[in-house]
């Protein structure tokens, strides 16, 4: 057994109650199966163990990463040093607040936020039902699909300081834009949030749900492992088409490429690192610039 760091024996000795993992590998909680091993990954299952966390994290003075489901990140090929802290599946539970309103903790998909307000006759989360990520993820960049965004229906968000004190935000509040929150200039972490959404029929609403996971199926490349949009939409275009126009569709960079099926992809071919995927998306914009003069920005959070 690997011996444990000076970090980790403390973080451990600070939060025995907790659930903790040592030198746990990135690559199995990225969508992208990349990334080394975490010094200590946590597992919060509250918000008391969350404050705890960030308490401790204060007393070592180690800054934390927060991970969701990892569905749009990149993790560093050599690992991270300090607190990693994981809320998929840590922060769980929905709940109907009135005929019209339910709240969702930052650890519950996207996906299953949406087929919870279906099953209660809630319309307006159907974009939501493909997007792999966690409520809280898409709260942080206002994640959206077909039409749909985050923004449209998230009534107020429950957020924790790094010092453990929560406060609640309106939708104004969150400065909402394109694949943008307040929250990306802040500390702030996402604990849950309210949706305001629109009665309807359940069978009409997951028929919308099923329209939609047919249209991502068919267009995108699921069955290879990506963090979804490679590139923000720029203005005056469409990334897929910019890069598809360059001559980019397939091109790779070591074993991460560009999707064959759509251009906007950037996909791990199989023993994809993390250098790959920087040099593939660094490449394919300064080649896109150079084609159309439109600067392609990554969409992709990069560690």
């Amino acid at each position: 057994m690997t011996e444990l760091t000076e970090f980790q024996r403390k973080t451990a000795a600070l939060l025995d109650k907790l659930e903790l993992r040592m030198n746990e590998p990135m690559a199995r909680h990225t969508s992208f199966r990349i990334g080394g091993g975490a010094e200590v990954m946590a597992f919060p299952k509250n918000e008391k163990e969350l404050a705890k966390l960030l308490e401790t994290s204060a007393l070592l003075d180690c800054k934390c990463a927060i991970l969701g489901a990892g569905t749009n990140v990149l993790a560093p090929d050599e690992g991270l040093s300090g607190l990693v802290i994981c809320l998929k599946d840590a922060l769980t539970g929905m709940e109907r607040l009135s005929d019209t309103r339910i709240r969702v903790m930052a650890g519950v998909t996207m996906s299953r936020a949406a087929v919870f307000a279906a099953n209660l006759g809630l319309s307006g989360l159907e974009f939501a039902h493909g997007i792999p990520g966690t409520v809280g993820g898409g709260i942080y960049m206002n994640a959206g699909a077909y039409g749909g965004e985050i923004s449209q229906v998230c009534d107020r968000v429950k957020v924790m300081d790094r010092q453990g004190n929560t406060r609640w935000l309106s939708n104004a509040e969150m400065e909402f834009s394109y694949r943008h929150s307040a929250l990306e200039a802040a500390d702030d972490i996402v604990i849950c949030a309210e949706f305001a959404l629109t009665p309807g029929d359940p069978e009409d609403i997951k028929a919308r749900m099923k329209e939609l996971i047919g249209k991502r199926s068919a267009s995108q490349p699921l069955d290879l492992p990506s963090a979804g949009s490679a590139f923000k939409r720029p203005a005056g275009g469409y990334a897929a088409a910019l890069i598809d126009e360059a001559g980019l569709k397939g091109f790779r960079v070591g074993n991460a490429g560009i999707s064959e099926k759509h251009a906007g992809f950037a996909v791990n071919l199989g023993g994809a690192t993390a250098r790959d995927v920087k040099t593939l998306l660094e490449t394919v914009s300064d080649r896109v610039f150079e084609q159309s003069g439109i600067r392609l920005e990554p969409e992709i959070r990069i560690w």
